[in-house]
Parts: C-alpha cells; structure tokens; sequence
C-alpha cells in the first residue's frame, strides 16, 4: 500500500538536478519563456540525432536541405553553409536553431510557432539558450527533468520494490548488501578528515590533495575540519559514497570525487594483496537501502520511501495519520492512505510500534514474526476462523500484554476462534477457557487434569498451573538481596544502534537482570557490546563490538559464557547424551562390561555415529527416509534394527538388563537411577535434573528441542565443568517456553552458580526472575529511538519505587502481591 500511495502521490525529482521532473505542453513552455526579463535575446533550439546509420555529415546536409541555415554543435553556433569537420568517432551534441528572437509581448504568436516546430523537430524536447548570458533551460513534453532533460519512466508500485527489475537496485540486485570493505575500519570518527578519520588517507597534509578534498566537500557537504561524528548525515553520506548523479565543481580540476568507499570496494575486489579485507557490507551503490537512483529520489510530502522505511512502525504511523490530501490526492488515493493507517494501528496495538518498517524478516524474534502475522489477520475482517498462537508472549514486556491480549480479544469479537499455547500469567488469568496437560512432561505427561475457565481450574487438583494461580505455589521473593562485593564491570559510552551514550554499571558476584520495553537497546548492551568485547579480550575471539568507549574491571573476570536459545545441531544424530558427554562415558561403561570384552567390542562399537556396531541399514539413525520427488520427505522407522540404531551382537551387552539402546530410550530421571553408583554420570546427569530436563529422553534428537530446551540442556553442559567462581554468565530470555513449574528450577541454578562466585547477566521481560534478581539494569523509557537511556538501577524494590519505569511500575503491583502471599 505504501508503494502503490508513492505511486500515486509522489513526486520524482531528478537526482542530478534536484527539481521535480514532470510534463509539459507547449502552451506552458511558451508561457515560461515569456516570464523571461524583456528584451532578452534567446535562441529556440531543437536536439536531432543521426537516424539509423547515417553520419554527421549527412544530418547536417539533411538540415540543410530542409531550410535551416544553423546549428549549435557541443555548445557552438555554426553557419551551416559552411563546410563543417566534424570528428566521427565521437558523439556530438547537435541542435538546429529553429529561430532567433527576442522576449517581446508583440512576438508571442512567432514564439508559438516556433516552440511547437521545434518539439516536432526534437521528438518532444527542446532548448532555449541566451547568448547575452550564456544561460540555457530545456523543455521536454516527456516524463523529465526540466533542466537537464533527463527521460523518467511512469511511476507504478513495482517502482519501489526492490524485487522487481523496474525498482531494484542494478549493483546488490535488491539485496542491499554486497562484496566491500568493512566500514569499521576505514572511519576514525573522533577525528576530522584533516586529522585521519579516513584511515586509508591518514592526516591530509598534501596541500593539492586537500584543495581537492576542500573544493569537494564545498560542493557536497562535507567539511575537512569538523569531527566525523559532528557531520550531518547527509554530509557523512557524501563524504563516504560521493554523489555521482551531481555534476561538481571540481570536474574543473580535473577530479571527480566518487566517494571512499565505492573506491576502496572497487580497489580491494581487483587488488589479490587486499581481497581478504572483503567481506558483507551495505552495497555501496544505493547505500542498502536496495532500491535504484531514480526510486530513491521521489518524495512523498519531503520525504523518500527510503527515508520513511527507516523510521519505526509508530513514527511511520504518526506520518500517515498526520497527512492530509487535497480533494484531488483524496480521489487518488484516499482509500490507500486509510488501508495504511489501519494495518501500521493493528502493529502498534500488538506491540510492534518500535520495529522499523525495513526491518529484515530474518532478524525478527518468533513472537514478533508471529505478532506480525496476527496484526495482518486482525485487519483481513475474517469469520470464523480457526487461529493457533504459540506462545504470542515470548520477547514482549509485560507492559504491551494487555494490548496483544485487546488485540487477541479482537480477533475473538469478531467471531473467530483463538488457541494459545501459552505459559504467560496475565494471558492465562484473561482466557475464556484453559485446557491444562500434565501432570509432567515428556512421557509424564499427555494426559488431560483441568480444564475450564481460570476461576474453575481449580477442581484440577493435580494441575501445576491451577496450584500457581491460586497462589498455593509460587516463585518466592529471597528474603535478602546479595550485598556483597566482588568488583564490577563498568561499560562506558555505549551507543551501539540506539543506545544513548550511557555508562552501565554491572556488581560482580550478583544475579543482574536487564530489563525494559521490547526494543529498548537491552540485546545491544548485553550481547553486540558487553559480551562480544569480552569475548574477544578473554577469550581472543574476533567478534564485531558494539560502538562503547571501553570496559573497566575485566581483571576480575576469567572467562564470559553466552547461553543462547540457538539450536544446538543441525544433524539429527546429535542428542542430549552427546551434547553433555553422557554417551561417552556410556559407551565406555559398556566397552567394560565382560560380555563387551568376550565379544572384542570397544568403546567405538557402542557408537551408532561409527561403522562396527551401528546398524549400516539405517547408518546409525533408528530411521529411513523415503524421498516422495514431488512431497517433503517421509522418516520411517528402519525394518532391520527397528529403531535401535545398533546390530543384535551389540545389543546382547547388556547392563543391569538394559542394552546401549535401551539407555539411549531411558529419560534422564530414570537414567539416574540405573547409574547411582557411577558417580560421573551421575553427575552430569543430576545437573540435567536439576535445570528441569529429567523428563527428557537421552536419546532424543537435538532438532527437536525447543529454545528454551536448546539453552537449559547448554546451561547444564556449562555446569558440569570445572568452575572458577570468576565467569560471567549472558543468558537471553531463558524463561521462554518454560512453566512456572521449570522456572522454579532453572531459578534455584541461577542461585546457585552466583553463590559460587560467579555473576549471572539475564534479559528477562519475566516478573517471576526480575523479582528474585540482585540487582536491575531498567533501559528505555520506550522502544527504537526512544529507548537506549538508563531509566532505573538498583534492587528490585528500589526499581519499584521508580514510576517512571514501566517496568518498575508492574514490579511494585508483583511485590505487593507476593508480600500478601508471604503473610497468607
């Protein structure tokens, strides 16, 4: 919609020029010529090109013939009886002179004529020079700039999509990114040019060098003594890209200034010495925003669709509401306007107002693509639909639940019906009807204990869900913070995307939750500045970090850990028991057994990942899979070892009466009991119990886990290595897709790694961790560019007390509560 309205409504301008392009008749091209000053001499010029294959000599005698008597070539005037040498090897620029005048009120009639002579001469173009001056304006009745000539194609919706051939930048091909430089190491922005921002120039001392460079930042913008970072983004962008669709000064020198990064892209792709410098950046052609020269220079109330996908889902909202269309505009494209308001309404209400609209897909959470996706159901007006949300709650601030609950409400008025998978306490106290399974999970649970609305779950008496509602289970807050002080961490000047310049102070040795509206800079502090310099100071990783000024206190530290919810194995045969090196030491017990030994089987042999004693039918796998051409691929249990994985022979070895398949079928609560007497299994497999994954199966494959699986069982690998008591821990969201259930356990870990000594930094919008953490870090106030401040710091119940915090302002209501559930 908003292509199809730049369409409609916008105006092109000329790159070149920078004047609006548009049409002309010849009526209004005589009256602009007779606005000129009175007396002025001027010549009425009409551009001819040779036709098909005929040379200068024959336009020219062709000219002749038909009355014209002269002609401008390259700028010059010329009598055409004379004999005219003319260089065929290059192109020239000719123009008949249809008629000398001057501007006088008593010639309009003969200055018709000659315009409307001069159009059919020039194929709809023509010139209009003066010779008193020297100055020139061109006419054209095409879709073209008023000043150059300069032809435009009709603007359509395909114009700006980066998608489509008519739209889509010709260098990236609408991809926005390229083979370049990476622009980190090519600005020292503290510096002024004349200083060395540019780094491959170093200080500019040679003096004709910095005429050059003085006479082009005149003509684009850009100054050689003001710190990088003072220069307007228009400046910066020239400085660094050029402007080569505008004709400057410094052509008169010799020098076109085409920009530092075009060039050094184009150096280090032909340059073998400097290719390793290569790598994914913005294409430096359109800059990455992926559309051509030409879309990106229209203009829709002053501002280009590139500028408007930048700003966020509520600036953009703001524009569009904002905007008022004359009765001509209303015609065009009332409907448009108003379908736009409501679809960037429906995105607000769902909590997506900080999201910029050019926004990659690919770097959107699963609750914001799916929130996505449910804003474009509310405004399609459906009935009767069937709608299933997994958990819509995951990465959004307790703040905008109610909205995505009106939202999802919505959806329900309209007569549709609304399934959630859901772990959220707000979004189960306001359904209709909770349907609870249980009473465990995994091979636990599949069995139906309550269900009704969330006052009748109670009858369930084997409910999880329905204990914690009533309040006869709850996460409960720790009598006393951890005061102690091990040191801290303190980052100075972040401003990675949008944070403010802010200086954050993290204790060592404490549970430090960082909080905030979604959007509010929490990922940019903690994983692109925090974890990724630390990484590459302890660990001499090479990780991009984030724009800060420095770290203090890393001394104290010994090694950082990042625990995210990525998958942890793309392959199916990795498992939960190779992920924590169960198998392996399963192997081996079984490698000892005396039956392994008669038989000369070794620990490889209990692999189903090697050839020995896996069954070669199925490679090791317990499945086959069937390719269906035209269909997605079908697994199928393998009919030789019947999803064992492993050779008869093998399986014979047997341990307490379990075969190696066996335990690889076992979950983890009963896996412990089989191994109670082998104390290094039993170890890592406890850890596993005791993060909340004792129901898992250790043979499961890794694919199927979900995130908060993925990053619980990598919190447990973590655990079962040696600790230091000086690791700090990074954990993003870790609650997501757990119960109230689990995250009573995954707490009691948390607790127990920071009496350790350790420090535990968690992103965490949940209310159950935010209220038993150490210490918050609160950013916002809001979302985009309205967050990345520091809005509270302290205890929670200092945070509590600050009301100008959204999320302090919801901890003081769960403290309340959970002070009135502490006296009951």
């Amino acid at each position: 919609y908003i292509r199809a309205l730049y369409a409609a409504l916008g105006t092109q301008y000329c790159p070149r020029c920078q004047v609006p392009a548009g049409t002309q008749t010849a009526q209004e091209m005589v009256e602009r010529i007779a606005q000129m000053p009175t007396g002025r001499r001027i010549l009425i010029l009409a551009p001819i090109e040779p036709r098909h294959n005929e040379g200068y000599e024959t336009l020219l005698a062709r000219a002749r013939s038909d009355g014209f008597l002269r002609a401008r070539i390259d700028g010059t005037v010329h009598d055409l009886r004379e004999e005219i040498q003319l260089e065929r090897r290059h192109r020239h620029r000719i123009e008949l002179v249809v008629d000398r005048l001057a501007v006088r009120a008593r010639e309009r009639g003969r200055l018709t004529e000659s315009v409307e002579r001069a159009l059919e001469l020039g194929g709809g173009e023509l010139v209009v020079a003066s010779p008193d001056d020297g100055a020139e304006e061109r006419f054209s009745r095409r879709y073209s700039c008023p000043e150059c000539g300069r032809a435009f194609s009709p603007l359509a919706p395909q114009s700006f999509s980066f998608n489509h051939q008519q739209g889509m930048c010709p260098v990236c091909e609408g991809l926005g990114l390229g083979l370049g430089v990476d622009r980190e190491r090519v600005v020292e922005p503290h510096l002024t040019v004349r200083e060395g921002a540019i780094r491959v120039w170093g200080p500019v001392q040679d003096p004709a060098f910095a005429r050059l460079l003085a006479v082009a930042g005149e003509a684009l913008g850009f100054s050689l003594d003001t710190p990088f970072t003072a220069l307007a983004p228009e400046a910066r962008r020239a400085l660094l890209y050029g402007a080569p669709e505008q004709p400057l000064t410094v052509d008169a020198l010799g020098f076109r200034y085409t920009g530092v990064l075009p060039t050094l892209d184009e150096y280090a792709s032909t340059s073998r010495r400097h290719r390793h410098l290569l790598g994914q950046v913005p294409c430096s052609a359109c800059e990455g925003s992926r559309l051509n020269t030409d879309s990106r220079a229209v203009y829709l109330r002053d501002k280009s669709i590139v500028q408007l996908a930048r700003l966020t889902i509520a600036e953009s909202s703001s524009f569009f509401r904002d905007m008022q269309l004359h009765e001509r505009e209303r015609d065009i494209a009332g409907e448009l306007l108003q379908e736009i308001r409501t679809r960037l309404g429906f995105l607000e209400r769902v909590g997506l107002g900080y999201i910029d609209l050019e926004r990659r897909a690919a770097t959107l959470s699963g609750g914001e693509a799916q929130r996505i996706r449910l804003a474009s159901q509310i405004g399609s007006g459906l009935t009767g639909v069937l709608y299933l949300l997994d958990e819509p709650t995951i990465g959004l601030h307790p703040r905008d639940n109610a909205r995505l609950l009106d939202a999802l409400k919505s959806l329900k008025d309209l007569g549709n019906t609304v399934v959630l998978v859901e772990h959220d306490r707000d979004t189960l106290e306001g359904a209709d009807h909770i349907v609870d399974l249980g009473p465990g999970a995994g091979s636990e649970g599949g069995t139906l204990v309550a269900a009704g609305g969330p006052s009748q779950l109670g009858n369930g008496r084997q409910s999880l869900t329905s204990a914690y509602l009533r309040g006869e289970l709850h996460i409960p807050v720790p009598v006393r913070r951890r005061t102690r002080r091990n040191g801290q961490l303190v980052v100075r000047g972040a401003r990675q995307h949008n944070l403010k310049n802010i200086d954050v102070r993290i204790p060592l040795g404490h549970l430090v939750c960082v909080t905030g509206v979604s959007g509010s800079g929490k990922s940019s502090l903690v994983e692109s500045v925090l974890f990724n310099a630390l990484a590459n100071q302890l660990h001499k990783a090479s990780r991009p970090v984030g724009e800060h000024d420095q770290i203090e206190g890393v001394e104290h530290l010994d090694k950082v850990i990042h625990i995210d919810q990525a998958p942890i194995g793309h392959s199916p045969r990795s498992t939960p028991a190779t992920v924590m090196g169960v198998f392996d030491l399963t192997r081996q017990l079984y490698a000892d057994l005396p039956d392994a030994k008669v038989a000369g089987f070794a620990a490889g042999h209990f692999s189903f990942n090697k050839p020995g004693g896996r069954c070669e039918t199925c490679e090791g796998l317990g499945q086959r899979c069937i390719e269906m051409h035209f269909l997605p691929d079908v697994w199928v249990e393998c009919d030789h070892c019947r999803g064992q994985r492993y050779t008869p022979d093998v399986l014979r070895v047997q341990f307490k009466g379990h075969s190696i398949a066996d335990v690889l079928q076992m979950r983890v609560r009963d896996a412990l009991v089989l191994c109670e007497n082998i104390p290094r299994i039993r170890k890592r497999l406890q850890i596993m119990a005791d993060v909340g994954l004792g129901y898992m199966s250790l043979g499961q494959s890794s694919t199927t886990l979900s995130g908060g699986e993925a990053q619980r069982l990598k919190l447990a690998a973590e655990l079962c290595r040696p600790d230091t008591g000086q690791t700090l821990y990074i954990l993003d969201e870790p609650t997501t897709g757990l119960h109230l259930a689990d995250i009573e356990c995954l707490l009691a870990v948390l607790h127990r790694l920071v009496d350790a000594g350790n420090t535990m930094v968690v992103i965490e919008h949940n209310m159950d961790v935010i209220k038993t953490a150490d210490h918050l870090i609160d950013l916002g106030p809001e979302g985009g560019d309205q967050g990345g401040m520091l809005v509270a710091v302290g205890p929670p119940e200092k945070v509590a007390q600050h009301r100008p915090s959204h999320t302090g302002r919801i901890l003081a209501q769960v403290l309340r509560r959970a002070r009135k559930t502490r006296r009951t």
